[in-house]
């Protein structure tokens, strides 16, 4: 991360807005709740249609203002993200441009070629998510517990299955790293056949290599599936 986290300075304020407009939407969310028992509290069982009405105006006012947040909130993490991942991209190329002949042998171009695009577009979209949902996430959890327990401490007991979260990520991880490594054979095997199609024609092995790789394939799919 700190290798990382330079390229981000020039969007220092994006990276600053973005979450406080996703904590202004989740505090708005908040309210949600408690508008709702107050309707059904004192405009409902007291058959006050007035106040219903009132309370109903004012939810739809809190889902405008929220829009507006959440729009905005994707709005400056995206500006971040995508320039974050511009000058990230243009830094790796350099770094591979000065690459020697042995190095770029033995990292091998298939892996390069991943760095360069699925890993660079997978930062662009954690540094996106990290800015717009990652940083929402604390704020929604925790007020709604608190917001949970000042209703009935008995219901929001349910909120300890926050724990079988963590284990879930705990559990899939490791998954995502064997998903990369297997993506970088995939595109090792497509290099292959790109490059040496008139040879793979010429010994006739276009069904041995297509095998091979709907195996590399399939076998991909299902790494994915399990860690999804």
């Amino acid at each position: 991360m700190r290798t990382l986290l330079p390229f981000l300075k020039p969007y220092r304020k994006e990276c600053v807005l973005a979450p406080l407009f996703k904590l202004l939407e989740a505090v708005l969310e908040l309210f949600v709740p408690l508008i709702m028992a107050a309707i059904i509290d004192n405009g409902i069982q007291a058959r006050d249609t007035g106040y219903v009405l009132r309370m109903g105006l004012g939810l739809v006012g809190l889902g405008l203002l929220g829009l507006v947040s959440s729009v905005t909130a994707q709005f400056f993490a995206a500006k971040a993200a995508v320039g974050f991942a511009a000058k990230l991209k243009s830094a790796l190329f350099r770094h591979i441009q000065g690459l020697s002949y042995t190095e770029l042998d033995t990292l091998g171009t298939a892996t390069l070629i991943n760095r360069m695009t699925t890993d660079m577009n997978q930062v662009q979209t954690g540094v996106n998510m990290t800015l717009r949902l990652l940083l929402r996430s604390p704020f929604v959890v925790l007020g709604a517990m608190v917001m949970a327990f000042t209703v009935d401490a008995r219901t929001a007991l349910i909120f300890l299955l926050a724990l079988a979260v963590a284990g879930i990520m705990r559990l899939t991880l490791p998954g995502h790293r064997k998903v990369q490594g297997q993506l970088d054979r995939v595109l090792v095997h497509t290099r292959e056949n790109l490059t040496g199609v008139r040879v793979l024609r010429a010994f006739g092995k276009q069904e041995s290599e297509q095998a091979t790789f709907d195996g590399d394939n399939q076998l991909l799919c299902r790494m994915q599936r399990r860690v999804g």
